[in-house]
């Protein structure tokens, strides 16, 4: 009998060990669809203007603005007129979430590389230049109702979903990297520019929810832990420099003059990069977890803090941040607000996309009473970012463009909308 007993106990021990071998699974889920490494590399193609359909992204040199289509390219308007701005032309750009511009030089992520673009000629744009795996595998919004399936990065990038039926089996869990559309402002805004063509000159300006920036001759980039740095020395070829880890959940990227300001879930990360390749750090400025995008003037950060989404915490509100002793952020105030994406601001005058209670227009003069001193509020909007350029304000929004002129705070006006399609 105890023969017998053993043998039963050595059968189910085999049968045991070979189903964990050979175990698998069958569920419903978002199952992969992919573009080639080489396909994704002959992929930059200039075609006629077109409407936006999920606008991203925003960016602004020259008379020209430049909106990202998430996860697919970007469009260019001649803002000569911001009361009639014309849509002149599309760059199709498999992965695109980030740009920015130096002379005639736009620099693009797609998917994994980063892309520099001629636009000197905007009827004969072209590619000069990429650097091939430097970002991490990002894979686009997807339904999340169903589970992903098994992601094969060697077959290339993923470009879609397919909600379907799939049989695999269980392996060790995988985590790839998601897309988060978020802005930056650079310095040196170029004001001037031809009518048939990006000028040389001057760096543009994006929104606060960027993750893209450059300083004199480097182009920085930021994931989700890592800023890359590339030398754009040599415009039309960028080269990879450094890559260090700079924090955790890094979200947005911000410089003014020789300063970098990271705004991350839990705090904002400030670094001196007047030696551009090696940033310094200077210091941290702690505050509770939520998607944080900063902008600075003069002696003051804001940053706004949305809570209620997978940032983590339940509440929203904006900190000011005094960086008169840059080494030694002090927290000043804290104000509410409802649901607060991106913001801009031009000197004491500060713009908030607050989600459903729409853009809000605040002097700032006085950092202690923001809250009693609001120019204007336009509600039935859904902004997401704002670049405010002397008078002009660029908004996007869930539904399209939006151009303000505050050149008069009493009086702020709607000057144009482009709608989504």
């Amino acid at each position: 009998m105890k023969k017998i007993v053993i043998y039963i106990m050595l059968i189910l021990a085999g049968l045991t060990t070979g189903c964990k071998d050979k175990f698998t699974e069958i569920f419903v889920a978002n199952s992969p669809k992919y573009m080639t490494y080489t396909d994704l590399r002959v992929a930059v193609k200039q075609s006629a203007a077109t409407d936006l359909v999920n606008p991203g992204k925003i960016y602004f040199k020259d008379q020209y603005i430049f909106i990202v289509e998430e996860m697919k390219g970007i469009h260019i308007f001649d803002n000569t007129n911001p009361s009639n701005p014309i849509n002149l032309t599309y760059i199709e750009l498999p992965g695109n979430a980030d740009i920015a511009i130096k002379g005639n030089i736009l620099y693009a992520d797609s998917y994994v590389d980063i892309v520099a673009l001629d636009i000197a000629d905007l009827a004969a744009i072209r590619e000069v230049g990429r650097v091939q795996n430097v970002l991490p595998y990002t894979l686009p919004p997807y339904d999340d109702k169903y589970p992903l399936a098994v992601i094969d990065e060697t077959k290339g990038v993923v470009t879609s979903w397919e909600i379907k039926e799939v049989k695999q089996e269980i392996t060790t869990t995988y985590y790839p990297t998601y897309y988060n559309g978020g802005f930056n402002k650079t310095a040196d805004v170029a004001t001037g520019g031809g009518t048939s063509g990006v000028s040389p000159n001057g760096v543009g300006i994006g929104g606060s929810m960027a993750r893209f920036g450059i300083y004199q001759n480097t182009l920085f980039a930021i994931d989700n832990t890592n800023l890359h740095i590339f030398s754009i020395t040599v415009p039309a070829a960028p080269v990879l420099k450094k890559d260090f880890n700079a924090g955790w959940s890094i979200q947005t990227l911000f410089t003014v003059g020789d300063k970098m300001f990271l705004g991350s879930q839990s705090g904002m990360r400030i670094y001196d990069i007047s030696i551009p390749n090696s940033p310094l750090y200077i210091c941290d400025f702690w505050h509770m977890t939520g998607c944080d995008p900063v902008v600075v003037s003069g002696n003051y950060a804001y940053i706004t803090l949305r809570g209620g989404n997978a940032c983590g915490n339940n509440v929203s509100q904006l900190v000011v941040v005094s960086i008169a002793d840059i080494t030694k952020p002090v927290e000043l105030k804290t104000y509410p607000m409802e649901e607060p994406y991106g913001l801009g601001v031009d000197n004491h005058t500060l713009f908030i996309c607050d989600g459903d209670a729409g853009l809000k227009v605040f002097d700032a003069s006085d950092p202690l009473a923001i809250s009693k001193n609001l120019l204007a509020q336009f509600p039935d909007i859904q902004a997401y970012d704002v670049i405010p350029i002397k008078g002009l304000l660029v908004m996007i929004g869930d539904d399209g463009l939006y151009q303000y002129d505050y050149s008069n705070l009493k009086d702020i006006r709607l000057l144009s909308k482009i709608g989504v399609k």
